[in-house]
């Protein structure tokens, strides 16, 4: 499962702190940063199910905001019509 988050972190010294914290608490997960991306977008990844919740409040208690990014791929392919 891959979960995406749209975040308030810009410094790439706040994405390496925040991304040892997601290691150390989620040792299953893979995470990283796109500070790039308009979003500074955090990608999470793992084989089981993600609480977002549990992300969202880590980030919170640094100090950060995060919120799901909804899927636009399936909103896009839902809205399509059927041929």
């Amino acid at each position: 499962m891959v979960e995406v988050f749209k975040t308030n972190v810009h410094e790439q010294r706040h994405a390496t702190m925040l991304l040892d914290c997601i290691h150390a608490k989620f040792a299953e997960y893979a995470a990283n940063f796109d500070l790039e991306d308009c979003d500074r977008i955090l990608r999470v990844k793992c084989a089981g199910h993600i609480p977002p919740q549990d992300l969202i409040s880590l980030l919170y208690e640094h100090g950060f905001e995060a919120s799901i990014l909804p899927d636009e791929v399936s909103a896009t392919v839902s809205a399509l019509p059927n041929r």
